[in-house]
């Protein structure tokens, strides 16, 4: 298929593909009902579903998956003997965190410097429209080649899992030769990129009690055991001196062999402050993509306004350990709480709970879709040639595919590149990119269909 005429139908589109995300980003789709009402995610998922209908897609549902969310899916009929190719998003997004850091309002897509600014811009509404752009290049261009399942999740930032239980029970209807997941992102802007590797991820709130209630610091402080000092006692034994993560019995020495994540780019990207080191040994790479990683994301336990002097009767912690490619996260969870419980200090009363977990996943990157998404991209991005990286995200529903359809070859690209800060304030999206990527999906399409003629 020809790169001019798809490339120009795709520029045509991008009014509308803006439109189109703003409309998205609009909706409070937060998979979160203590966080933002369940109408907001639902009213996200009519939108999807809607959308797939103005597009020719057949048998579009939504599917109550059974974390209590909606996934949309819909099937789009390509000609006689092609092959099927899955092209997956996920519609909600992470909580806004602090609204009043944003520069403009999180749920409102707002134009800056060249950008396109909002939650989920990137993460992964953006990869909703990214899919439709491209369908409708090629259906302006003598129609779509191969046939097109859509799947677009409802709760992928909770880890919840609930589309992958849905497609366990359902196995055959995200049956397909090709998956690709547009979820992930290039390692930096204007150059294509597919990750190979995923890190898993596991979740675990563990709860520290050591008193019956609070007690004076000045009567009782000093022999009466602190909860929260327990707690940081606990946490602090999950990294080494230099801030490497060390869970006993689980492996932190694993290197990268791709692409290198020079020190000095990954400061700029992750805006160390002048004078701070990172953490950890080996390469960047090794660290973010090769190796487990754990991070405290919430601490239960009075705010510094309003304190009391008091010792602590209790206090929990939010904890998550990112699994590297060739580890287990089962077994990996079952480390960390072990650890977890042979590190609380002073007979104190320690329980941990789980509340999500995903396998990591490692592609097969010789394989022909690979080839063909390497042509598309080199097309799309005038002559760039594809680069190959990690990602030390979770996408829990990688696995799951891969082990439901172990034939089908699954890509995995996307918007999500550094200048993203996707999950933190101030997220957004490239213009160019997301131009970029319609076509390169559209051009993929084309080239995955010709090479299975």
């Amino acid at each position: 298929m020809e790169k001019a005429p798809l490339a120009a139908t795709v520029a045509a589109l991008q009014p509308r593909a803006r439109a189109e995300l703003a409309e998205l980003v609009a909706f409070k789709s937060v998979a979160d009902p203590a966080q933002f009402p369940p109408g907001e995610c639902e009213a996200a998922a009519r939108w999807v579903a809607d959308a797939l209908r103005a597009e020719g897609f057949e048998d579009v549902a939504l599917l109550d998956t059974p974390d209590g969310t909606q996934s949309v899916y819909g099937f789009l009929p390509g000609p006689a003997g092609a092959p099927t190719v899955l092209l997956y998003a996920h519609y909600d997004v992470q909580p806004p965190l602090d609204e009043d850091a944003w520069h403009t309002p999180p749920f409102e897509l707002t134009e800056r410097d060249g950008r396109w600014y909002g939650r989920g811009a990137a993460d992964c509404k953006g990869g909703v429209i990214m899919h439709l752009t491209a369908l409708r290049a090629l259906k302006a261009n003598g129609g779509v080649p191969v046939n097109v399942k859509v799947i677009v999740e409802g709760s992928e930032e909770q880890g919840t899992g609930g589309l992958e239980r849905y497609a366990e029970a359902h196995p055959e209807l995200l049956t397909a030769d090709t998956i690709v997941i547009g979820d992930a992102g290039n390692f930096r802007v204007g150059l294509p990129t597919v990750t190979a590797t995923l890190r898993g991820m596991t979740l675990l709130r563990v709860s520290v009690e050591t008193l019956e209630g609070n007690l004076h610091s000045g009567q009782f402080g000093g022999a009466a055991p602190d909860a929260l000092a327990a707690l940081i006692r606990v946490l602090d034994s999950l990294r080494a001196e230099d801030g490497s993560t060390t869970v006993k019995g689980l492996d932190a020495d694993a290197a990268w062999d791709g692409l290198q994540y020079p020190d000095e780019e990954f400061r700029k990207d992750a805006k160390v402050l002048d004078g701070v080191g990172l953490i950890g040994s080996g390469t960047v790479a090794d660290r973010v993509w090769a190796r487990p990683a754990v991070t405290v994301l919430g601490i239960d336990c009075p705010p510094v306004v309003g304190a009391t002097p008091s010792v602590q009767a209790g206090a929990r912690a939010l904890i998550s350990l990112r699994v590297p490619p060739g580890v287990d996260a089962a077994e990996a969870n079952r480390l960390l709480a072990e650890h977890l419980r042979s590190s609380v200090p002073w007979g104190a009363r320690l329980s941990v709970e789980q509340l999500g977990q995903g396998q990591p996943f490692r592609a097969d990157t010789t394989s022909p879709a690979y080839a063909a998404m390497r042509e598309a991209m080199r097309l799309a991005y005038d002559g760039q040639e594809m680069a190959i990286a990690g990602q030390g995200g979770s996408i829990p529903l990688c696995n799951t595919l891969a082990s439901l359809y172990p034939e089908a070859e699954i890509l995995l690209i996307g918007l999500s590149e550094p200048e993203a800060q996707i999950h933190a304030v101030n997220e957004s999206v490239s213009p160019e990119e997301l131009e970029k990527l319609s076509l390169t999906e559209a051009l993929f399409l084309g080239a995955y269909a010709a090479s299975k003629s």
